[in-house]
């Protein structure tokens, strides 16, 4: 059954759950806190069965990608407002600000991640790490440093984490066990050149490097930020983040009876969770306050779901040519995705909704700061690959 209010979105559901530690099965309830509706965590149970959405397509916030004549108006009609958010100034020149800062991001990887002994590990390390790539969440986390008055450099070590992190989990997605994937960013895959024992093992030092390097990098700044940052990046990939949307969507595979609700719950931790959190310990760095935080986490949030919601589009729409990676490998794996759950038509709609929401989030924020973020996710909604 569904439980809602004005102020808060809920969703019960009556869960089978495996108790790891003891072997034991049995059932539990959980609540679903809405990730895009409310501030409060998610907690989720890994369901046996899963149930058909508890609340209505209409009451979710999710939606598409922005047509072609909207992506080609003249830069003088866009604006930024609370009633007209899809924007970009007219000053601000996007392609140098991506080229510049992906230079800068690459330079610093290159420079932290150094060859040395043991030398397969390290190579293994780099081989996916420098393998190109849009390099979105570094870019995010610096412009939302900078948005509060902070600078590339004081962002750049979490950055560079955020990085680490989103290249390891490449590393594990694409290993037989996970997505059995031979193809990443236009390479073969870590562990088709190196194995899966050293694919895994390098995946694990670049996790572990991450936080290192935040702490021992990161320069200009209160040992108590850097505390946080660390907590925020921790909490958005362990078991209530990244690790917990791809659990759930392991064992939502073969699944044909999975709603909207559980849909959400997969991509809104396996991808928008460490989206959000590349925004936040940007923000965090920058001096924000936490009424600011509260505003660039649901700005990433929806900026972290919509990249999902393309993704999901993308992968039935282009080859895996033009994708750098095996197209239609979700329609193979029977995976559930915004398309199959809900036509193409609608999932595009639904992207369009949360660059929607997302934008409205940086209203009250200084234009031409808070440029690069804007920029970000139309480019999040636009993109090819």
């Amino acid at each position: 059954m569904s439980i809602m209010n004005s102020g808060t979105t809920w969703i019960q559901q009556t869960h089978g759950i495996h108790d790891l530690t003891s072997g034991r099965s049995g059932c539990i309830q959980s609540y679903l806190c809405h990730p895009l509706k409310n501030k409060l965590p998610i907690s989720f149970l890994v369901p046996n069965s899963i149930t058909k959405p508890t609340i209505p397509y209409n009451a979710i916030s999710i939606s598409a990608i922005i047509t072609k004549e909207q992506t080609n108006r003249p830069q003088e009609e866009r604006t930024i407002d609370k009633d007209s958010v899809f924007t970009a100034l007219p000053s601000f020149d996007f392609k140098g600000y991506m080229l510049g800062k992906a230079n800068s991001v690459n330079k610093a990887l290159e420079e932290a991640v150094v060859l040395q002994e043991p030398l397969k590990i390290h190579e293994s390390m780099r081989y996916s790490l420098l393998a190109g790539g849009k390099r979105v969440r570094p870019m995010l986390c610096i412009a939302a440093c900078e948005l509060f008055g902070g600078s590339e450099s004081l962002a750049m070590p979490s950055a560079l984490a955020v990085e680490m992190i989103h290249t390891m989990s490449l590393m594990h997605d694409d290993l037989p066990c996970m997505d059995n994937d031979d193809l990443r960013r236009g390479k073969p895959t870590n562990h088709k050149v190196y194995g899966e024992d050293v694919a895994v093992l390098a995946g694990d030092a670049l996790l572990a490097f991450a936080f290192e390097h935040i702490a021992t990098a990161t320069k200009g700044v209160s040992s108590e930020r850097i505390v946080r940052v660390i907590g925020e990046l921790a909490k958005c990939i362990g078991s209530e983040g990244l690790v917990a949307g791809q659990v759930v969507d392991i064992c939502s595979e073969g699944i044909s009876d999975v709603g909207l609700d559980h849909l959400e719950f997969i991509h809104v931790h396996k991808t928008a969770a460490l989206l959000e959190g590349s925004v936040v310990m940007g923000a965090i760095l920058g001096g924000a306050n936490n009424e600011q935080v509260a505003k660039l986490r649901k700005f990433a949030r929806c900026i972290g779901l919509l990249f999902q919601v393309v993704d999901d589009i993308l992968d039935v729409t282009k080859s895996s040519q033009e994708l750098g990676k095996t197209a239609g490998k979700d329609l193979v794996a029977d995976k559930v995705t915004y398309p199959k759950l809900i036509g193409l038509e609608k999932s595009r709609e639904f992207a369009e909704k949360l660059n929607r929401e997302a934008q409205d989030q940086l209203a009250d924020f200084n234009p031409d700061k808070a440029a690069p973020l804007i920029a970000l996710a139309n480019y999040i909604a636009y993109r090819d690959n």
